[in-house]
């Protein structure tokens, strides 16, 4: 089969839409539960590629957590910690030790809850059951993968009433080296972006004082990298411990991408906090409601939303106290060791001392700015690593 017809595009009103492959060639792709759309699959394809390479370079297994063709959150199969098994809500989750993949969606789902909501999920290994009952209860519109054990394939097709998306792919497939894409009637050409990111070479060019890159963070900063590869651009990735924690897409600006990609990373440490773990949730509460009023409670500005009388009875069986700026201050003055990739230079300065509120000790972006010497003198009074990796990874 080289054509599948698509219920619409982008929108409901742009039809006729397809995928297919051109030459007479099948596409590499099994529909084995559900109708994908169209935006679907340029997230499913897009989350293929990075979980795929992520997984080819760290030697582990990788998942991601797609939406609207960037990433939510990306992981490789690392133990998940008591804590992380808490926050991300999966401490119940039978053998979930036993399973590097379904450690790995647990880490890409739990990074950015909120984004995550509705998600296109990406597998680089075979998906099995304990990963599928964790798919089983999240809102996910499909999943893509290599293979589907049995049992999990039994799990999923129950999911969404029958209709869940489920795409096998071939993981022999390789594209044509040149990719064409039309806007506005008019085709663009280019060759693939084939840039191999565990070169070491990219580690070569240290212009900070520090030089010294663990290889948990030279670990980390290849997962932002790669993650960023696959990001709509402008685009930042914050790291940690196996994990992207925060991601910045589509900003027209550096420093709001590295803002925002900061913020959701603040809000995953925020998470862990005691009185966060603790809060006293109804146990009906739905698990959308839970993780937004998690975010509400988080907030700076929104927080009543949810404690004031007449609103947290919704939510709490009794009333939490809230989490104050000095508590929250407190607690993000303990995150360290997060690594940070930017997909190309940092231009300035305030990048790096918006990333240093948020624990970064270790980067790797392009550079090339004409203000390298202003972003190196800033890492330097941080004592932060950083490499100039010479690469650009935008991606549109």
């Amino acid at each position: 089969m080289n054509e599948l017809q698509l219920k619409y595009g982008c929108n409901p009103n742009q039809k006729p839409s397809r995928i297919f492959m051109t030459e007479g060639r099948d596409l590499p792709i099994q529909v084995l539960n559900g109708r994908p759309g169209y935006i679907n699959f340029l997230d499913a394809f897009n989350a293929w590629q990075l979980v795929s390479e992520l997984s080819q370079a760290t030697g582990l297994p990788a998942a991601a957590s797609f939406k609207h063709v960037s990433p939510a959150g990306a992981a490789v199969g690392l133990p998940l910690s008591p804590t992380l098994k808490h926050i991300y809500f999966v401490d119940d989750i039978p053998a979930l030790e036993q399973s590097p993949i379904a450690c790995a969606y647990a880490r890409a789902r739990g990074a950015d809850r909120m984004s995550s909501y509705g998600d296109f999920v990406a597998l680089s290994h075979e998906c099995d059951a304990t990963t599928a009952l964790i798919l089983k209860r999240e809102v996910s519109d499909g999943v893509i993968a290599p293979s589907f054990s049995p049992e999990a394939l039994d799990i999923l097709r129950q999911k969404r009433k029958g209709t869940y998306n489920v795409i096998q792919i071939d993981p022999a497939y390789r594209p044509d080296p040149v990719e064409r894409k039309q806007v506005f009637g008019i085709t663009f050409e280019q060759g693939r972006n084939e840039v191999r990111l565990d070169d070491p070479a990219l580690f070569a060019n240290i212009p900070t004082a520090n030089k010294t890159f663990t290889p948990q963070a030279r670990r980390d900063l290849l997962i932002a990298l790669i993650t960023l590869k696959y990001t709509q651009s402008n685009s930042v990735c914050y790291a940690l411990d196996g994990q992207a924690i925060g991601i910045g897409a589509g900003q027209q600006s550096r420093i709001h991408c590295t803002r925002l990609a900061g913020q959701k990373a603040d809000i995953w440490w925020l998470r862990q906090h005691p009185k966060v773990m603790s809060l006293p949730f109804k146990a009906d509460i739905r698990r959308a409601d839970r993780d937004n009023t998690i975010d509400v409670y988080i907030s700076d500005a929104e927080h009543d939303d949810v404690l004031r009388d007449g609103a947290w009875q919704q939510f709490f069986t009794e009333q939490p106290q809230p989490l104050t700026p000095q508590e929250k201050s407190d607690w993000l003055s303990r995150l360290s060791g997060v690594s940070l990739g930017s997909d190309a230079f940092f231009p300035f300065g305030d990048n790096i001392e918006r990333a240093h509120k948020s624990g970064v000790q270790y980067i790797a972006q392009a550079g090339g700015s004409v203000r390298d010497d202003h972003v190196i003198l800033t890492c330097d009074k941080y004592h932060i690593a950083m490499a100039f990796t010479g690469v650009r990874l935008f991606h549109h």
